[in-house]
């Protein structure tokens, strides 16, 4: 990791930039995948399941018999950890339904706003080498709570032609019933455009890397809403003297290992900190069965080193991090100021895996700074609201000249005159 010391505040865009990626060259890749599946369908997810992922395949949709089978290929301590995951989860989102009561904002005119769930919703789970069994979770539970009538699932096959049992188990347990063995761009374009196999659905959720990220914005632009744009993992630790090194190798290695393209930073004013964290951080790499990838991601990370905690906290608002780690001894004073992040653990023993996995919080979450302007996955996610009103007539006749007066003053003549035609009824029946 590179070490930068007391920066700038006007280099702090420079030091604090994510890895790039030649973006003309994705969304050109991206452009002809989707045109071969809108065109091809079924036919296109063969030929680049087969490009891509290595895997020859002439079914889209895992079987139930498949399903049911994988809860005798995982082990019993396995099972019972995504039990626990999964009713700490089911929780924490549970917990998030609220009701909208009946607001009379003037006399005789009443709003409401009723909450429903989107119909049809696509999850994509990352696979292969990283089978992420846990996102299974963390999308397929808020949207089972919150209603939604379909749900379709895309994930990758592994080398062995085979989605993980692991995955396939979380599915069964949350309730997820049709399941495709297709990743990539080309598992997004088929849920942005539907196929012979894959229905159309109306949002998509679900982390990835450039790629994925890139057909979601791809499947945005068509119609399709999504989630967020939630691309490479990222973690920033704001960290004094009173945080573990140990503990902080670990965070930074736990998000390093997630892919090439993570970034992990350390924000500190306590240097002799840097110095042991770089040696617990040799340490930790030499046995991580990741450790390739997580150097790799090294290679794009960053030690900075700030005179006071105030400047760390304005540092981590203009990063804006996916995960944000305080691992301070004033952390209510940190906390509190706290504008832009996905997700915050606080104190030297709340590990950022305990988010990815069972603590109950969502752990799909904006990256690339996009926590400037969005949240996590949540229940909201999965619905929408409409808004209701019921005007008497005696509230027509109250606020209907203020309706004509804007209208008018729109020059919206029609708009004036719906409201006139109804005053004029009313005070014919006086």
């Amino acid at each position: 990791m590179q070490v930068i010391k007391y920066p700038i505040k006007e280099s702090w865009k420079d030091v604090l930039s994510r890895p790039l990626f030649n973006v003309d060259e994705l969304e050109e890749v991206v452009n002809l995948v989707f045109g071969d599946v809108k065109r091809d369908g079924d036919k296109a997810l063969f030929q680049y399941t087969q490009k891509y992922d290595g895997v020859k395949i002439t079914e889209t949709e895992v079987s139930r018999a498949t399903i049911e089978v994988s809860e005798d290929l995982i082990p019993n301590d396995l099972k019972q950890a995504l039990a626990i995951a999964a009713k700490n989860i089911k929780a924490f989102h549970e917990a998030q339904f609220q009701k909208s009561d009946v607001i009379e904002t003037s006399e005789g005119v009443c709003c409401w706003r009723k909450s429903t769930a989107i119909e049809k919703v696509g999850l994509y789970v990352p696979g292969g080498s990283a089978p992420l069994f846990s996102t299974v979770l963390m999308l397929g539970i808020p949207a089972k709570l919150a209603g939604c009538k379909e749900i379709v699932l895309c994930t990758p096959p592994g080398k062995d032609g085979k989605i993980n049992p692991a995955i396939l188990y979380a599915c069964k347990l949350v309730g997820i019933e049709r399941i495709f063995q297709v990743g990539g761009i080309q598992a997004i374009g088929a849920m942005a455009y539907g196929t012979e196999s894959i229905p159309k659905v109306h949002k998509i959720f679900g982390p990835g890397n450039q790629y994925v990220t890139a057909a979601k914005q791809r499947a945005n632009r068509i119609g399709v809403a999504i989630d967020m744009p939630a691309g490479p993992s990222e973690v920033m630790v704001l960290a004094d003297e009173s945080a573990e090194a140990e503990f902080i190798a670990a965070d930074l290695l736990s998000q390093a290992e997630h892919g090439a393209d993570s970034q992990v930073i350390l924000v500190t004013w306590c240097e002799q900190l840097i110095k042991t964290v770089e040696q617990e951080l040799a340490k930790q790499l030499k046995v991580l069965s990741r450790r390739d990838v997580a150097t790799k991601a090294l290679e794009n990370s960053k030690i900075i080193l700030v005179k006071t905690q105030e400047e760390a906290l304005e540092i981590s608002n203009f990063y804006a991090p996916e995960h944000l780690i305080l691992s301070v001894k004033e952390e209510d004073s940190l906390k509190d100021g706290i504008t832009n992040a996905g997700s915050v653990f606080l104190g030297n023993y709340t590990p950022e895996s305990a988010g990815d996995y069972a603590s109950g919080t969502n752990h799909t979450l904006p990256t690339n700074g996009f926590a400037k302007a969005y949240s996590g996955v949540s229940l909201d996610s999965f619905m929408k609201s409409i808004s209701f009103q019921k005007i008497s007539e005696k509230g027509l006749l109250n606020l209907g000249p203020v309706i004509e007066t804007m209208a008018k003053a729109e020059q919206l003549d029609a708009h004036s005159n719906a409201v006139t035609v109804r005053m004029n009824k009313i005070k014919r029946k006086a």
